[in-house]
């Protein structure tokens, strides 16, 4: 598949005027009852921009957005780019020490947050938090302000006083290489870190993979990840740009709505982690999902069998199968014309100009076949983490490789598989035992809908799997029969190290605010219970 170059804008408030130039009339955003065209989007991103260069924001600022994905998330976006300041989102899911720790890290001068989503006041959780940087509070979107904070209404009211000739000439004079977002880790390994992405490689990243998934102008795509989050900003709200498709901002993730909204809407496009796809295929039955086109299912590790329920149960023109981390953007993508079999057991080649090695422990390289630790490089590499330089060395080394800290291997024609994480993999009687392989082959059991296998200490194995297993619709989580069921069927299926040791029925499996599973929440319960077990 050749791909067609990124056209030669450079930066992110060149290519949004030139979209709204050439395609005025476009839906960029649907939400409710906000339509914003692609003109409309450029008009209130200026309106933004001069508002902030009001407030004293310079090239290369950090301007904090904290809220759910909806329309005013998406103009605060662009009128940061325009400029050149730097955008650092926060999750809706942190709270106020969190939020601040963020806040204080990476120097935010200006925070847009909402406030009454989910009965919650955000500023009101940092109200007494010391941040000596952030000169400026404002609410983002409609709503009164707090005692400290600004309304939008008079936010924009100040932006009167930069005339739109300067908004201009600031958005002109952002350079390719200017850092446009400084994205959050999901800390699932230690502290947050800041991931610096600039906006040349955002825009090359982000075209290529719109052109692999053929995102086209007409198509409707409900972007369920968070804005805060990596895939949600650069493969939802930038992308749709990107190709002229009509975005539509999901604040909250509920799988009976987004039938609905598929339905009423003709979706075309769909996105996302593993287990909103498991929530789908459970709401599926009656539903008319004939609109949808393009299915995107990414994830460190997607498994195999959802793939194929996917396929198998929604009439869609192809399925994409993707791996991209924050550090990295996007590395390797399923194309169209793959057949389902490479779909479902890969993520793919890597993308063009993006290279991928995988490696033992010692840095050499290891033959196709053999699993090892992932390592990219490229134009997608980040240009480190946020005022940390001895984290940076770790991540990236010398020559510029990424290590990523996954576990796969390439096959010979170069399709990636990622088996696991580096850190979870648990070691039972000398075996290495991958959790998402062993999630892979029990979501083949016909007792099992969703499962999240962790490691946990033995004192004869060294370690063994504990499986944390959500059951098919209409039946029943029934601790007396289904652990004994699952544990059958596995040691009738499975190597002996791979059986999980104990199976726990559970009604969800916790998430975290990417939509992925939430193994440190797993971990945490698996040790309370050993600890009440003596």
């Amino acid at each position: 598949m050749n791909l067609e170059p990124v056209p030669a804008w450079g930066t992110i408030p060149r290519m949004l005027r030139s979209q709204a130039a050439a395609h005025p009339d476009v839906l960029a955003v649907v939400a409710g009852d906000v339509r914003l065209s692609l003109a409309a989007l450029a008009s209130r991103a200026t309106e933004v921009a001069r508002a902030l260069i009001a407030l004293g924001v310079g090239p290369g600022d950090r301007v904090a957005v904290w809220g759910p994905n909806d329309p005013d998330w998406v103009v605060a976006a662009y009128g940061i780019w325009d400029v050149g300041a730097i955008i650092a989102p926060v999750s809706t899911r942190f709270r106020g020490l969190e939020a601040a720790g963020l806040l204080r890290k990476v120097g935010a001068s200006v925070l847009l947050a909402a406030e009454g989503f989910m009965g919650t006041s955000y500023l009101d959780m940092i109200a007494d938090a010391d941040l000596p940087e952030l000169r400026h509070r404002v609410v983002l979107g409609a709503g009164p302000a707090p005692s400290g904070a600004m309304s939008w209404e008079d936010f924009l009211v100040g932006g009167e006083k930069t005339s739109t000739a300067e908004a201009e000439e600031r958005a002109s004079a952002v350079g390719l290489d200017d850092i446009a977002s400084i994205m959050a880790t999901s800390g699932t390994t230690g502290a947050p870190k800041g991931v610096m992405l600039h906006h040349s490689q955002l825009l090359r990243g982000y075209w290529d993979w719109a052109e692999i998934v053929t995102l086209r102008e007409g198509d409707r795509y409900p972007v369920i990840a968070p804005f805060s989050h990596g895939f949600g900003i650069n493969a939802g709200l930038l992308a749709c740009v990107l190709r002229r498709a009509t975005m539509m901002p999901i604040a909250l993730f509920d799988p009976a709505g987004l039938l609905d909204l598929i339905e009423e809407n003709r979706v075309s496009v769909l996105a996302g982690a593993p287990p909103m796809f498991f929530k789908i295929l459970d709401e599926l039955d009656g539903r008319d999902v004939s609109s949808l086109r393009v299915l995107i299912c990414g994830a460190a590790a997607v498994p195999p069998e959802l793939i194929r329920r996917l396929v198998d149960r929604v009439g869609i023109e192809r399925m994409i199968n993707a791996y991209g981390l924050m550090e990295g953007t996007v590395v390797s993508m399923t194309r169209p014309e793959d057949p389902v079999e490479v779909v479902a057991g890969s993520t793919g080649r890597a993308v063009p100009g993006v290279s991928v090695r995988v490696v033992d422990d010692d840095g050499g390289d290891l033959a196709p076949g053999e699993p090892g630790e992932i390592l990219v490089g490229g134009y997608g590499v980040m240009r480190g983490y946020w005022n940390d330089p001895e984290r940076t060395a770790e991540a990236v080394d010398a020559e510029g490789w990424l290590h990523t800290g996954d576990i796969g291997v390439v096959d010979d024609a170069g399709n990636v598989s990622i088996v696991d994480r580096k850190k979870e993999m648990f070691i039972v009687s000398g075996f290495n035992a991958y959790p998402a392989e062993i999630e892979g082959l029990l979501l083949a059991c016909p007792d099992v809908a969703q499962v999240a296998v962790i490691g946990v200490p033995d004192d004869g194995q060294g370690e063994v799997g504990w499986a944390y297993v959500v059951p098919p619709p209409g039946r029943d989580a029934d601790p007396d029969t289904l652990p004994d069921a699952v544990i059958a069927w596995a040691r009738e299926n499975m190597s002996n190290y791979k059986v999980p040791r104990r199976v726990i029925p559970v009604d969800s499996l916790p998430v975290n605010a990417n939509g992925k599973i939430d193994k440190p929440a797993l971990h945490e319960r698996a040790a309370s219970e050993r600890a009440g077990a003596g």
